[in-house]
This record gives C-alpha cells, sequence and structure tokens, in this order.
C-alpha cells in the first residue's frame, strides 16, 4: 500500500512540474493507450459481451481526454489557425469515437488511434524543439557562494 502511495505522489508531482507541451504529450500517451485498451476487447471484430462495459469505459475516457485537449486550445494567442484545425479534428474525434462506442466499430477506433498517435509525435517534436535543457537553464540560485 505504501509503495502505491508513493508511485501515485511520483505521478502527481510529475505532472504538477511538466511544461505545458509535455502535458500535452501526456494526455496524448493516455489516449492512445485508452484507445488501444480498447481495440483488445475485440474478439474477431466483434466485442463480447463481457467485454462492452470495458469497451464503453476506455472510449468514454479517450473522448474525456480529447475533450480536454480541445478545452486547452489557445484560440485568441499566435497560432490560431492552427488551433482552430485542432479543434475540428478534436470534435471529429470525439463524434466517430461516439459512434464508434454506440455501434462497436473497430474501424472507426482504429482511425481516431492511427490519428491520434500521429498527431502526438508531432507534439513530441515541438516539444523537444521548444523546450531548453535543462543543461542551458541559468540557474537562479547560486549556492556555491
Amino acid at each position: 500500500m505504501a509503495y502505491n502511495q508513493a508511485f501515485n505522489a511520483y505521478k502527481k508531482t510529475g505532472v504538477q512540474t511538466a511544461s505545458r507541451g509535455k502535458l500535452v504529450v501526456m494526455l496524448y500517451d493516455e489516449a492512445v493507450k485508452q484507445l488501444t485498451f480498447a481495440l483488445s476487447n475485440f474478439v474477431n471484430n466483434k466485442v463480447p459481451p463481457k467485454n462492452i462495459e470495458k469497451l464503453n469505459a476506455n472510449i468514454l475516457k479517450s473522448q474525456e481526454i480529447i475533450t480536454e485537449l480541445m478545452v486547452s486550445l489557445d484560440m485568441t494567442n499566435g497560432g490560431s489557425e492552427i488551433a482552430k484545425n485542432l479543434l475540428s479534428l478534436y470534435t471529429y474525434f470525439n463524434s466517430e469515437l461516439l459512434d464508434a462506442n454506440i455501434n462497436h466499430n473497430k474501424d472507426k477506433i482504429s482511425f481516431v488511434l492511427s490519428m491520434m498517435d500521429e498527431l502526438r509525435g508531432a507534439w513530441i517534436q515541438a516539444e523537444k524543439t521548444t523546450s531548453t535543457p535543462v543543461a542551458d537553464m541559468q540557474h537562479s540560485i547560486n549556492i556555491s557562494g
């Protein structure tokens, strides 16, 4: 039990100290994971009755993450055209996932998974090119005297 508490504290600290770009990547990571789990509920392109609840939970979690990505878009500052395009994509993804959840459509889940994974890769690249490596940061406190 103490291990779980320590691990949860570690994860919480990681989220609280992450850059905005890193947080977006973390959201994509979780969405990709949930959509992968959703696909694992299919057996021969059908969802057995025992897996319906799990499929629903995985898709709903993915939709919540996509909605979080939607509300985090900055529609006013520079790059608003990109934000508008992402908003359209996210809206489309949530619509496709809604239909996939209702009709147990594996292809739609696979499509959204593929697109989210591709966007995740783009965000990882953006994060790498815009973040400052720790070694290059100037220290604000000099403890050596």
